[in-house]
């Protein structure tokens, strides 16, 4: 049985201008892979309300689950919780379990739980709590979308929050073979190497080293014997003339 899919939307203007670089996709891919869950699509969207819910309603549909990080703070931008309602037709509202969280957080730091800072405990209709014992603001689950904040820290501690409340499948393995030649002399046997195994994932991606052209070969599984197998037959195609 294939394993479960999951999908993410990185939502925000600054990752898309250049202004902040993402490092969120590739923990989650990472933590998603040691799970036996496959991240299958990666989608970064604009603070734009139709983009925002053009990319919820496509990928909860299509995958068993989504990711999304960025905008739920408390400035003026921060939009993600408002179009994720209303992608699910639900509406959303300042919620007291929310709310209590903040307002005990800002208290216990001697700050003022102002309004800005309220619009945090805004959460959608139905929808559950996701635990951030990072800065306590919470992200949210609603149906098999899982919302959360983009500041790395806080996203990671959020991610260890929902994982192990998803059904996952067997870890994907891998194995990589560091070849001194060209892609181009080992593309037809690869090719037919991935024909013959396949229930697994060949990869090939070239490098340049001191002047000399090389490729790093990748196969991808979840049945280690299979892997084992597929490499032994990849390293002696690779050592032959």
């Amino acid at each position: 049985m294939p394993n479960p899919t999951a999908a993410m939307i990185v939502i925000g203007d600054e990752i898309l201008s250049g202004r902040t670089r993402d490092s969120n996709m590739h923990y989650l891919a990472n933590q998603l892979t040691n799970h036996g869950i496959s991240l299958t699509e990666v989608r970064v969207v604009a603070d734009n309300p139709a983009a925002i819910q053009a990319a919820i309603k496509a990928m909860s549909a299509a995958y068993d689950t989504v990711f999304t990080s960025g905008g739920i703070g408390p400035t003026h931008d921060d939009i993600t919780a408002d179009n994720v309602a209303a992608a699910f037709g639900v509406g959303i509202d300042i919620r007291d379990d929310a709310r209590d969280l903040l307002a005990a957080y800002y208290a216990s730091q001697n700050k003022e739980f102002n309004a800005a800072r309220q619009r945090m405990a805004r959460i959608p209709d139905g929808a559950t709590l996701i635990d951030n014992p990072v800065s306590i603001a919470p992200g949210f689950t609603i149906e098999n979308v899982h919302v959360m904040a983009g500041v790395p820290s806080v996203f990671q501690a959020m991610v260890a929050s929902v994982m192990p409340t998803l059904t996952g499948g067997a870890p994907l393995l891998s194995q990589n073979l560091r070849l001194q030649r060209g892609e181009g002399d080992i593309a037809t046997p690869l090719s037919q190497l991935a024909e013959e195994f396949s229930d697994l994932s060949f990869g090939s991606y070239p490098f340049i080293q001191d002047g000399a052209h090389g490729c790093n070969l990748v196969v991808r599984g979840t049945d280690p014997a299979r892997i084992d197998a597929a490499m032994s037959k990849l390293t002696k195609l690779a050592e032959a003339p």
